[in-house]
């Protein structure tokens, strides 16, 4: 056999190989998809399923006898979820927002070699993401030292900075800024907030929007600080109220006076389980329907800021 024959046998056994593990890994990947989707697909069928098939037949993927009784329920409670609703959009805007500024702006600082305290603050920054001080200290800080009990405050700021993402911002900026632009832009008497605004932010749009996608996750998902910190309902988020009805079918009750019906014709109409995944859908979907958006800034901010060193 000659040379050139072995060597377009090699390379044909070599294509099968490569052809093969493709669709291996595609296969695996198949699979994965449709475990993160499946549920998303059961919890979607029983938000539009009758509450009597589902305290008959169960959980299916598809519903067995359709309706939209969820959510013609959570329509005529408009006055209750819109105050949710608008809660986590506050929250969400202005924590996002807030905690991208203060996230940069650290990592700026700790990226720039010339600072002098750029050690020692490194080390405050990463030691608590190894130690924390305890949800005790947290919650004293929070609610007594600081006073931010019942106030839209204890929602936004536990979130707003995380040593996480100023370790990201700081990768990102030391390798991606160039020192000869910086120190330019300080030859021409530039200060550093006007370098930090005017010069690195418009130039950094992977690791603002990475950053800005993780604060705008965590604010969106979050119903554990309203848990700790808000005792007023009407400063409870939409996943705080989804957590109450998870936790307790009479929650919306709770709020008969407000909606001017009595309790137990509130809690006889109620669809219990089905209002449940509806108010999840509705958590779901303004983030599912923003991240396509963002994902090529999010993927390329991440990889920059957490692979290079």
């Amino acid at each position: 056999m000659s040379s050139r024959t072995q060597f377009e046998s090699g390379l044909d056994k070599f294509n099968r190989v490569k052809t093969g593990t493709n669709v291996g890994f595609h296969l695996i990947f198949i699979v994965l998809s449709l475990l993160c989707l499946i549920p998303v697909i059961v919890v979607l069928s029983i938000s539009f399923s009758s509450e009597d098939s589902i305290r008959n037949g169960g959980y299916h993927i598809f519903p067995t006898a359709f309706s939209g009784e969820a959510y013609h329920y959570i329509a005529q409670q408009g006055k209750l979820i819109s105050k949710a609703l608008g809660i986590s959009v506050l929250v969400t805007v202005v924590g996002t927002v807030l905690g991208v500024m203060l996230t940069t702006s650290m990592g700026y600082v700790l990226s720039r070699p010339n600072y002098k305290l750029n050690g020692f603050l490194t080390w405050i920054v990463f030691i608590p993401m190894v130690f924390n001080g305890g949800l005790v200290s947290s919650y004293y800080i929070n609610s007594n030292l600081l006073g931010l009990k019942d106030t839209v405050w204890a929602l936004i700021l536990p979130l707003a900075v995380s040593s996480f993402n100023v370790i990201i911002c700081k990768t990102f900026f030391r390798s991606t800024i160039p020192d000869a632009l910086i120190e330019s832009a300080e030859i021409d008497g530039s200060s550093q907030l006007r370098i930090f605004f005017s010069i690195v932010l418009p130039i950094s749009l992977p690791v603002l929007a990475t950053i800005g996608l993780f604060l705008c996750f965590s604010y969106w998902n979050d119903w554990f600080n309203s848990m700790l910190y808000i005792d007023n309902q009407d400063l409870y988020s939409l996943q705080a109220l989804l957590n109450s009805l998870m936790t307790n079918v009479d929650a919306l009750a709770k709020n008969a006076s407000v909606m001017g019906i009595s309790y137990a014709q509130l809690v006889a109409t109620m669809p219990k389980e089905s209002a449940r995944m509806a108010v999840a859908i509705i958590i779901v979907l303004p983030v599912a329907i923003a991240y396509p958006f963002f994902q090529k800034y999010f993927i390329s901010g991440l990889t920059v800021g957490a692979v290079k060193g």
